[in-house]
């Protein structure tokens, strides 16, 4: 019965935490030499919810982004606080897949548990250039498409998560639409997820971990460690 009850109790605190995320929307593609501007926002993005900062989660609106070239050299960015979202932004040098990514844990504990947001998405410059390179990002948690970046309606698309760089089958994946729509999907033992998007537009994925991981953080100890990666991506 105890362990029944907790993970019920899990369940819930991880489908509660679920219902917030931290993504970040750009334009996919770019071009060499052009200011390409970038937003991070926190709330729900199905619901056209996107929190001002005041309501961001402890020190989340104090995030670090970071800009991934093709060969792997990572820049630190500079990031500019707005009414409801964080902004930067980049000039791509060279032809390439650019990745953008975010890993922030919570300096505030919720309850005994650690909190841990992060997101990433991907821009292509220069059409030769398609493969995306999934170790240039460091996160623990990750999930982006395999597919290439082609996207369009009614074109499948393949996504796959990565936890401490292993695969597993049974991860939940959410999928949330520009049109509000969403779905709930569960991976494979190779890690994928298949969907087929029905709108064009902005689509956010999420993938999450919750885990009976403890530790510390600034001097306080946390029994359960949760993290929700997002992943965006635009279909034509």
């Amino acid at each position: 019965m105890k362990t029944i009850l907790s993970t019920l109790v899990l369940t819930l605190i991880a489908s509660n935490l679920l219902a917030h995320a931290l993504w970040i929307e750009t334009d996919n593609t770019g071009k060499i030499g052009k200011s390409q501007v970038v937003h991070l926002y926190f709330g729900e993005y199905a619901q056209h919810e996107r929190d001002e900062l005041s309501k961001w989660r402890s020190d989340l609106k104090d995030l670090t982004l970071w800009l991934v070239a093709p060969d792997g050299t990572r820049e630190k960015l500079s990031i500019k606080q707005d009414s409801n979202e964080v902004v930067s932004s980049f000039a791509p040098r060279v032809k390439g897949v650019y990745t953008l990514v975010v890993s922030h844990p919570l300096k505030d504990l919720s309850g005994t548990g650690q909190l841990a947001f992060l997101a990433s998405t991907h821009v292509l410059v220069g059409s030769a250039a398609n493969t995306i390179d999934q170790a240039h990002n460091k996160n623990d948690l990750k999930i982006f498409a395999v597919t290439d970046q082609d996207w369009k309606v009614n074109k499948e698309v393949t996504l796959k998560v990565f936890l401490k760089d292993a695969t597993k089958a049974g991860n939940t994946v959410l999928v949330f639409s520009p049109s509000g729509w969403s779905q709930e999907l569960t991976t494979a033992a190779d890690g994928t997820v298949h969907f087929t998007p029905l709108w064009p537009g902005k689509y956010v994925v999420e993938a999450q971990d919750f885990s009976r991981t403890p530790g510390e953080l600034n001097g306080n100890k946390y029994t359960t460690f949760w993290q929700g990666a997002t992943y965006s991506f635009d279909v034509r």
